[in-house]
Parts: C-alpha cells; structure tokens; sequence
C-alpha cells in the first residue's frame, strides 16, 4: 500500500479532502501519520476522527530549525512513507531536510506558479489585473515555491472580486487538485526524473491542468 505522512499546522481542510478521496476509494493510498508542529492544529481531531497516528512537535521546543528538523525526520522516516504531503505546514525547512525527501516531498501554493511565490497572493493576483488565478501542487525543493509543478487549478476572475472571496474560491480547487496530485502518485504512473515530470514514462511540457469555475 502506498503511505502518506501528512504535515499540518492548522484546520487541516486539504488533509480532510485527502481523507475522504481515500475514504471513497478513488485513492488507493493510506495516511500512516499526521504530523503538526501546533498542539491546537484542528487538523489533529481530522485525524484522531479518521483513526489515523498523529504526532505534536514543537517547534517552540527546540533551539534550532536544524534540531527541530532532525527530530521531524526521525518520525516521519519512522513510518517509511512513499510520500511527505504539507498541508498547510507554515514552517521553513532546512536545505538539508528538503534534501532527504527530494522527490517524495509535496506541496500547494495559492497561485498559478511560477506567478507570486511567497505571500499574499490573491491581492498580487487583483493588483495585477489577472484575468485568472488559481493554485499549483508542486514537489519541494529548497528554493520557495519553485519546484516541478505536478497540477495546476484555475479559477477565473470576477470583476467583483476581493482578495478574501478569491481566497475562497482558490481554497475550493486545492481540495479538488490536492487528491487528484496524491491519486496520480499512488498509480505509480507519475514519476520525477532529472526534475522533469514523467507521466508513463514521457514527459509533461506541462503541468496536468483543471479548469474549474
């Protein structure tokens, strides 16, 4: 069986959107672990609910991000996951962390990368004038947001837009493109080679994409 250990460190919603697409047997994968470096993390009762190991580390507890690291590693490898999946893990990771899960370590990020990396990309997304918007699931690498791109959702933008209702409708997609990432990785049919993405064996000139309203 293909296995998940999933970061967190909050509502967990993309977590439950993994949970419930496993739940209903379109991925056939399961979360061995849910880690969360916040003792309050609401996504640690999602897990608790759906029988699944959960772990609190605190980061607050360790004099370094390196210690801190070290000791994230230790459990994760403990469960010997096919797959690390951040949901909503607000920590930077050492270069040497990123390093030991090259190619089995994911994540989402609120934009259309490589367009505004980093925060506040919604109100970028407005400044901007974007007639589209949406979110990218892409492997982790040490540079921020900057890593092969596996899925991408796109949203289009309304003139009556705000940044909170864009946010809104971004969210949406990732609970759509998040399982639909972690579902191509278990058929074993996605592969990354060299940083290219292969899907059967050949290569994608571009990320799988979903255009949702």
């Amino acid at each position: 069986m293909y296995k998940i250990v999933v970061l967190i460190s909050g509502g967990g919603s993309n977590l439950q959107a993994i949970i419930d697409e496993i739940q209903a047997g379109n991925i056939t994968a399961e979360i061995s672990a849910v880690i969360s470096n916040r003792a309050d993390a609401f996504g640690l009762e999602r897990a608790e609910k759906a029988g699944i190991d959960n772990h609190v580390l605190d980061h607050t507890a360790f004099s370094s991000r390196e210690s801190f690291d070290q000791s994230l590693s230790q459990i994760i490898d403990s469960y010997e996951p096919d797959l690390v999946v951040l949901a909503g893990f607000m920590r930077i990771l050492s270069d040497d962390f990123v390093e030991h899960f090259k190619g089995k370590m994911i994540n989402i990020h609120p934009s259309l990368l490589p367009k505004y990396k980093g925060l506040n990309t919604h109100k970028r997304a407005l400044e901007s004038g974007d007639k589209q918007h949406g979110a990218s699931v892409h492997y982790v690498i040490p540079e921020l947001d900057a890593g092969t791109i596996i899925i991408q959702g796109i949203v289009p933008i309304k003139e009556s837009d705000t940044s909170d209702s864009l946010q809104q409708r971004v969210h949406k997609v990732e609970h759509q493109i998040y399982p639909l990432a972690v579902q191509y990785l278990a058929e074993g049919n996605l592969h990354l080679e060299n940083d290219k993405l292969l899907y059967k064996g050949d290569v994608l000139d571009t990320p799988f994409i979903e255009n949702l309203k």
